[in-house]
């Protein structure tokens, strides 16, 4: 039995553990191929483990600083609260001293930190202001200003005997399209169109060469942001939109939404076959609750069923578009074949409103919490004791057990796909710049190490020979492949060919398992224009947010003293939270078994005892006395610090007697409490979430 334990614990060292902090690695890339001219740039420099993510900056030349937010004025006329970076809470853009002190920080703070940007859309102004009406030459100046920032941070000194335009960035910076970049927004025509043609130019430094021709036919392209390892697919995620009514989804090979879908199913399978992993990057999310959708339903079910088939590939998918910060699940069991062909609509989804009021995002992330609340619940384990022994007990257990019963942890891992949850897939979604509520940027923090490891410079097939944990995949597989077997034979139409699942002798891809490239967490970053404007010092009791379309803001109405216009603070971004240290997610990394964790407790209705927002600080404050995180599952969770961020405000009233029901209505849990105050980035006032959630 002895034997057995130490061949067990043997076995575990060849997972990749989590590291606490990363240092800067150099990497040498072998000379098997010939790199692109981007590439070509690109090798040789130090990884540090860190991207950026950014996203809907939607900047505004005719911002005027203390005009009206009011909606006929859209912060261009009048007299009001806008500030001088920017008016929160309100629908109103982003002033030019936003985007230049937002680039600013960057170049002080992040810099020198970071090995690529992921830059998702929307950079030109909202059609919102009838006096003042978009231009096409204004969206196209917009963009090209954008990417002159980026460069003034991220570029290369002027060689004047460089003529490549692609050599201009130290790092890569890989662009998308937002509904918002393009005249009418919303509206792209198949390509080769005037847009897609016109951003070639605009975004030729950024484009490689050889992804050029595909670009102008639809769009979209792809970067190997470090060199044979890891690459960027860039999706133009607007033929996927269902409000472009250009187009007709992508079950019918004659749409562009099918050809990007092709387009996406080779690379993939190219990318598997080279051994590299893959990011993907939109601007518009695959959203999609029980009665709502922002993508036509035959591209989201062709987009899950790939996530499936090239779990192994896919690192993690990132969008922007919807300004409040999310995650979002996709349930490989929801793979309908009909729907993926067209034939049949599931469900009468109506498509989500494309800039999200305050009502429609509660309504939103309300049906969100919905769903997460069918996920399989996890069975409640023992706490293990300090001295590790419990966990010898267990393995004991397992191996001298003889009965044949399945047991609740075995039940629970088979409903969620093995032991790391390939049922699901996560998609993240990034607050915006432009302050809906408070201007953000994200960095993700991704494991480099092991990339300057013999087993990390392997030939893939030998890489997964020596890998192990392959948990119950090989069934995942069969299941999918029956799945797919009884769709063909009921279907009409056997012209749809399923793409192959990652082979039974791989292990699980980053998103899954940790390993090189896995994300390990982000840091999300706000800068809080109320104490940076100064305008108003004391008005955090009233102009909460409305229902209204239009967001005139919580100083909606009001007009600053004299004596405190221009008397602004130094601007900065400061962090919000970050998932390493955050006690109240408890998110060890963000492979995907830890999302559905997470999504499993934000969606339980019944909240634990002590677990209710009125006693969520007296929670926070034992917590950091006892070392011990509440609503956790065992010691190891336990042990992760709280965080640095926003401290989490709560209803200090005094408890009534009430009756059983009513408390169970009224009682929110403070993971969920804390889930829509961070989508919001801590602009709402805490009795506006009382009231809405």
């Amino acid at each position: 039995m002895l034997f057995y334990l130490l061949a067990f614990a043997f076995s575990l060292s060849f997972v990749s553990p989590i590291p606490t902090e990363q240092k800067p690695l150099q990497i040498p890339v072998p000379d098997d191929e010939r790199p692109t001219d981007l590439q070509d740039s690109l090798r040789g420099r130090p990884l540090h483990g860190r991207f950026l993510h950014i996203t809907d900056f939607h900047p505004d030349r005719f911002y005027k600083t203390y005009s009206s937010t009011e909606e006929d004025y859209a912060c261009h006329r009048g007299e009001g609260p806008a500030g001088v970076f920017g008016a929160e809470t309100t629908d109103c853009d982003s002033p030019k001293s936003l985007i230049n002190a937002t680039f600013q920080w960057i170049n002080d703070n992040l810099k020198d930190t970071v090995d690529f940007v992921i830059w998702t859309g929307d950079s030109a102004r909202h059609d919102s202001d009838e006096e003042i009406p978009r231009t096409e030459e204004e969206v196209v100046s917009l963009n090209k200003m954008l990417v002159t920032k980026f460069q003034e941070v991220f570029g290369k000194k002027d060689r004047p005997d460089d003529t490549n335009p692609t050599n201009d960035f130290v790092i890569p910076v890989i662009p998308t399209f937002g509904n918002n970049d393009i005249m009418p927004h919303n509206i792209f025509q198949p390509g080769p169109n005037r847009w897609t043609k016109k951003y070639a130019s605009i975004w030729r430094q950024l484009i490689p060469e050889e992804q050029r021709h595909g670009f102008v036919r639809g769009g979209w392209f792809s970067v190997e942001v470090i060199p044979n390892e890891l690459a960027v697919l860039s999706l133009n995620t607007l033929y996927f939109f269902d409000s472009n009514t250009a187009v007709d989804g992508c079950a019918a090979k004659t749409e562009p939404g099918y050809e990007q879908m092709e387009w996406l199913r080779i690379q993939l399978q190219f990318l598997r076959q080279r051994g590299i992993k893959a990011i993907l990057m939109g601007h518009i999310p695959p959203a999609r609750t029980e009665s709502k959708q922002s993508w036509d339903e035959t591209c989201w079910q062709k987009y899950t069923l790939w996530m499936r088939q090239y779990r192994d590939v896919v690192v993690g998918s990132i969008y922007g578009h919807m300004n409040i910060d999310h995650f979002m699940l996709q349930d490989f069991e929801d793979i309908n074949k009909k729907a993926l062909r067209g034939d049949e609509q599931p469900f009468a989804r109506t498509a989500l409103d494309d800039d999200l009021n305050a009502q429609s995002s509660a309504e939103y992330l309300t049906e969100l919490r919905a769903g997460w609340s069918r996920i399989p619940d996890p069975p409640r384990r023992k706490i293990r004791s300090r001295s590790g022994l419990g966990y010898f007990y267990e393995l004991f257990d397992k191996i001298t057990r003889r009965t044949k019963s399945k047991s609740k942890e075995e039940k629970f891992l088979e409903k969620i796909g093995g032991e790391w949850g390939e049922r699901y897939s996560v998609s993240l979604v990034s607050p915006s710049v432009v302050p809906n509520y408070f201007p953000t940027l994200r960095v993700v923090e991704y494991n480099i190490s092991g990339l300057d490891t013999a087993l990390a410079r392997m030939p893939y097939t030998e890489l997964i020979s020596k890998t192990s944990c392959n948990g119950n995949r090989e069934k995942i597989n069969k299941d999918a492949e029956s799945r797919s077997k009884r769709n063909h034979r009921n279907s009409k139409k056997p012209d749809f060919k399923v793409p192959k699942p990652p082979s039974k002798s791989s292990p699980p891809g980053p998103a899954y398992s940790p390993q090189t490239f896995s994300w390990l967490g982000y840091t999300q970053y706000y800068a809080n224009l109320t104490r940076i404007n100064n305008d108003f010092t004391n008005s955090s009791e009233d102009g909460l947010l409305g229902e209204e379309r239009w967001h005139g803001g919580k100083h909606k109405g009001k007009k600053p003293k004299e004596k405190s216009k221009k008397h602004h603070k130094d601007f900065k971004y400061e962090v919000e939270y970050n998932t390493r240290d955050d006690s109240i997610f408890g998110l060890k990394d963000l492979t995907v078994r830890n999302y559905i964790g997470l999504a499993g407790r934000i969606g339980e209705y019944r909240p634990a005892t002590g677990d209710g927002i009125e006693s969520a600080a007296l929670d926070d404050q034992r917590d950091l006395q006892e070392g011990t995180v509440s609503g956790l599952d065992n010691e190891e969770d336990a042990q992760m610090n709280p965080c640095g961020g926003h401290d989490l405000e709560v209803s200090r009233k005094k408890h009534k007697k009430q009756g059983k029901k009513h408390k169970h209505e009224k009682r929110i849990r403070k993971i969920w409490f804390t889930f829509v105050r961070r989508a919001y980035v801590g602009s709402k006032e805490e009795a506006e979430l009382h009231e809405e959630f």
